[in-house]
This record gives structure tokens, C-alpha cells and sequence, in this order.
């Protein structure tokens, strides 16, 4: 269910394309966990008995990131969600169908943030409970599986007014995207504004800068908001 991004996209805007999904793009004003956890999220094994010809439980195993990637893209179908408008965004490299690779090891933040629109409104549910990015994937999964529960049974309204969409630093403290990114009061092209947003992330990113959640998360949302103002239009350099 993953965003698909063209190779046409990817040539022209290889690290717009891709930096929604990776790095994380924590949402700005959500509250980081302190003290991880290890999960007991697993899938169960079946293997087939030799003699009999039955199938039979064969134990549990961990869950790999695409095993937890299926199951966010399970529920979110379960929703009706437009697949289009979906990023699962983590701190770890994505492949060219915008999976996170299970290649890469865990990184220092295992945070997960999902991001969707459902009736014209853009969501969110962000998760970093656990140590492994696979289980705060599957963590979203198993609280999405159980706001579907409240829906069956005839809670809509508590189920609408559950999921928080998009949050806003609070106005009295939140910077513009100018201030943010440093570009005063001048309007950047958008390749200025990626070479920007790059050179930042590189010194904020949480891999690099343990406890930068909040201004990592501040850069990103001032990025998008950048992006929006700018839209297809030619900006004046910078």
C-alpha cells in the first residue's frame, strides 16, 4: 500500500521523494517515549508433520519489518484507505517500492510514524514504545486492528474523534518555515530549499544528535510546509 514512486520521480527528485519515508518524520508536538521496551509482538510458524500430513503449530518467530509493513497495510486497507496517500515513514533506508530494508540493523531511533488521509483529513499515528522497528510497526497495526473493533461496534463517531490528525507545534512558539529553515524573508527555489533541509537534517538527525527529536521533528514539518507554500510554481532564488 505503500506510495509507489516512479523512476522519473526518483531522477528528478530523488531525496524529496524519499525523505517523507526516511528519515523519520516524527510529527512536530507528539511526545518522544523515554524508557524503551522490548515487545512480544511474533508471527506464529506452521510447519506441515511428516507422517500425518497435517499442519501444525510450530512456535512463534520475531517479526521481520516487512512482516509488520503488511500487517499496517492490512488494517489501513481495512479502513478504506486511499493507498496513494499513505507514507510510513521510519529511520531506516527504504527500497525502490518505498519499504523500509531489513538489511540495515536497528537504528538508535526505532520511532515509526504513519501518516493518511481518510474523508479529506490528514492523520497520523506515531509509535516508538519499542526497541525494534518492526514491533513499533506492528505496535500501529495492533492499535489500528483495535479503533476498527470500536467502529464494529457501532462506535463511528468515538472511532473519527480517536485518530489526531496532523499535529501543530502550539502558535505561540511555533517558527515560520523561513525562520526555521533560515531563510529570513526571502522565498527559495526548491532545490535551495532541499539543499537546505538536507545540510540541517545531517546535523539534527536523532542517529547523529541523540535527544534533536523535537527540532528534527520541527525541521521536517517546516520542510512540508515549505513544499506546500512553494507547490509547482518557480520561486525566486534565494
Amino acid at each position: 500500500m505503500a506510495q509507489q514512486v516512479s523512476k522519473t520521480e526518483l531522477a528528478h527528485y530523488p531525496e524529496i521523494a524519499m525523505s517523507e519515508r526516511y528519515p523519520l518524520s516524527w510529527p512536530a508536538g507528539w511526545k518522544r517515549t523515554g524508557a524503551r521496551k522490548a515487545a512480544q509482538f511474533g508471527k506464529t510458524r506452521k510447519e506441515l508433520h511428516s507422517e500425518s500430513g497435517e499442519i501444525r503449530y510450530a512456535g512463534k518467530s520475531r517479526l521481520s519489518i516487512e512482516d509488520s509493513f503488511e500487517r499496517v497495510e492490512m488494517e489501513l486497507r481495512a479502513l478504506k484507505i486511499d493507498e496513494a496517500s499513505v507514507i510510513i515513514s521510519t529511520n531506516v533506508p527504504v527500497n525502490m517500492r518505498g519499504i523500509p530494508r531489513g538489511d540495515r540493523g536497528e537504528p538508535n531511533d526505532p520511532g515509526v510514524a504513519v501518516y493518511w488521509t481518510q474523508k479529506g483529513k490528514k492523520q497520523c499515528m506515531a509509535i516508538d514504545a519499542y526497541l525494534r522497528v518492526a514491533d513499533n510497526l506492528a505496535a500501529v497495526a495492533a492499535t489500528l486492528d483495535a479503533m476498527r473493533a470500536i467502529e464494529r461496534h457501532g462506535g463511528a463517531q468515538i472511532l473519527e474523534r480517536a485518530f489526531i490528525g496532523f499535529a501543530a507545534l502550539p502558535s505561540s512558539t511555533r517558527r515560520s518555515w523561513r525562520e526555521v529553515l533560515g531563510f529570513g524573508d526571502s522565498t527559495p527555489s526548491r532545490e535551495k530549499l532541499q539543499e537546505r533541509f538536507l545540510e540541517m537534517a545531517r546535523l539534527l538527525h536523532p542517529d547523529k544528535a541523540p535527544g534533536k527529536h523535537e527540532q528534527m521533528a520541527e525541521l521536517n514539518a517546516a520542510r512540508d510546509e515549505a513544499l506546500r507554500e512553494l507547490g509547482d510554481g518557480e520561486a525566486a532564488h534565494a
